[in-house]
């Protein structure tokens, strides 16, 4: 089993939701985070004053799937999230040793 941890453009969840449904995702974790890697933020005028905004709002979507699922679900959030511009985001993808839905003790896949 695997954890894939995407972060994205905020603007782009739902189409990335929607891409991971379609995979067959029934569920997953959202967080808003604030980074920045090569964009390395910008500047902004607030009255009157430019200041630099060094973190930039980024969304994580998290989810757990099958080993076998990955490549597939992978693929829907970049399909999904891509702009084509700076900033678009990474995925990262972690091995999961256990999973336990606390409700019924189900563990491993029954519990995804």
């Amino acid at each position: 089993m695997k954890q894939i941890t995407a972060i994205i453009k905020p603007f782009k969840l739902e189409e990335v939701r929607e891409g991971l449904a379609e995979c067959g995702v029934t569920g997953l974790t959202v967080t808003e985070v604030k980074g920045f890697g090569r964009q390395k933020g910008h500047t902004e005028l607030y009255r009157g004053a430019e200041y630099v905004v060094d973190f930039l709002p980024k969304v994580k979507v998290e989810v757990a799937v099958k080993d076998e699922d990955v490549e597939r679900c992978v693929d829907a959030i970049v399909k999904a999230a891509r702009t084509g511009k700076i900033g678009d985001g990474k995925i990262f993808i972690t091995s999961v040793e256990r999973v336990i839905r606390i409700r019924t003790g189900e563990v491993d896949d029954d519990a995804v």
